[in-house]
């Protein structure tokens, strides 16, 4: 196994407004997807690829993902509490600075699962990881290998790996960001608190050639909406029966 980062931040605040009704009694997090909650999914795939610190963003029922979090034994879990404000992906990660420390970390969606394929996912992502030629590294998909790649939103790659994301109509984007990347948590210290997008940061680090991508494998679902979550269910039994 690639060394990769120790700590991870898990963006689990949001409101889920997607899911519903499913997120009317629980966080998005806590949905299940194939008898387990979609947080655990996620946590279990950083786990098996050597994080051992997790940081996690809270916001909508809260209380249920403190409780559902503290009996996980084979990670520490930190909470970051957004009860007060919503600060969106790039405002949490800010937020959470004082717990994530220095050191380059894994920021994960809790609404992407995936199917490994020849080579697990992350260790695709450790191994292209090169702090001295990046300070974003994402984790593509290419499209049609995925269920959830919605509308023309996506990113263009160049031979170094070099990305160029894109929300034009044409050309069509062959690759589309999975929720999970490694970053440099460094890259938000010149950011005020409260609730900002990472999206600007790609746009600057795309301008200055330190936005990079690496392609999975194997086989990618976003877990968006009730009617997603019903597919990714389908699609686990499928891949576990044919294993």
């Amino acid at each position: 196994m690639t060394p990769g980062p120790r700590t991870a931040m898990v963006l689990a605040a949001g409101l889920g407004t997607r899911m519903r009704p499913l997120t009317d009694a629980m966080p998005k997090a806590l949905v299940p997807v194939n008898g387990k909650a979609l947080i655990d999914h996620v946590l279990d795939r950083l786990r098996d690829a050597g994080v051992e610190r997790v940081v996690v963003n809270v916001h909508h029922l809260a209380d249920q993902m403190e409780a559902h979090l503290a009996a996980r034994r084979d990670l520490e879990v930190l909470i970051s509490d957004e009860r007060a404000e919503l600060l969106d992906s790039g405002g949490g990660i800010r937020h959470a600075a004082d717990k994530l420390g220095r050191e380059p970390v894994y920021v994960a969606n809790i609404d992407s699962l995936w199917i490994e394929g020849a080579t697990p996912a992350l260790e695709t992502l450790k191994a292209a990881w090169d702090p001295a030629a990046m300070d974003i590294l994402l984790l593509l998909v290419k499209r049609g290998q995925g269920i959830g790649f919605e509308g023309p939103q996506g990113f263009f790659r160049d031979d170094q790996g070099r990305l160029t994301h894109s929300t034009a109509p044409q050309p069509p984007t062959p690759f589309a960001n999975m929720g999970i990347a490694i970053l440099k948590p460094e890259l938000l210290d010149d950011q005020p608190a409260g609730a900002f997008s990472i999206i600007p940061i790609w746009h600057r680090l795309q301008a200055e050639g330190r936005l990079h991508g690496a392609v999975m494998d194997g086989f990618w679902m976003h877990v968006g909406d009730p009617g997603a979550r019903d597919l990714a269910e389908a699609k686990l039994r499928e891949a576990a029966q044919a294993s």
